[in-house]
C-alpha cells in the first residue's frame, strides 16, 4: 500500500539520536544549578529592564490623571447661571 509516514522520504549523511522518556532525568540538577542561574540572569537584566517600565508606568499614571482633572467640570463657569 506505499509507503509508511516515517519512510516517506530518505535523507543521506544526517544523523538523528533519540532518548527513550524511561531514561530520561526531569530535573536534572535543578536546584543546585538550576535557581542560581534564574537569579543570575535576573540580576543583570532588572537594571536594563525596570527603568524604562518604572518610566512609562508613571507617564500612564500621569495622564490618566491629567485626563480625569481635565474632565471636571469647573464650577466657577456655573456660578451665575439660575
Amino acid at each position: 500500500m506505499g509507503r509508511h509516514f516515517g519512510d516517506l522520504a530518505k535523507i543521506r549523511h544526517v544523523i538523528t539520536y533519540s532518548l527513550s522518556p524511561f531514561e530520561q532525568r526531569a530535573f536534572p540538577s535543578y536546584f543546585s544549578k538550576g535557581i542560581p542561574n534564574v537569579w543570575r540572569r535576573f540580576t543583570s537584566s532588572v537594571f536594563k529592564v525596570a527603568p524604562p517600565m518604572i518610566c512609562m508606568y508613571l507617564t500612564y499614571t500621569w495622564g490618566n490623571h491629567v485626563h480625569s482633572e481635565g474632565k471636571r467640570k469647573v464650577a466657577a463657569d456655573y456660578e451665575n447661571e439660575e
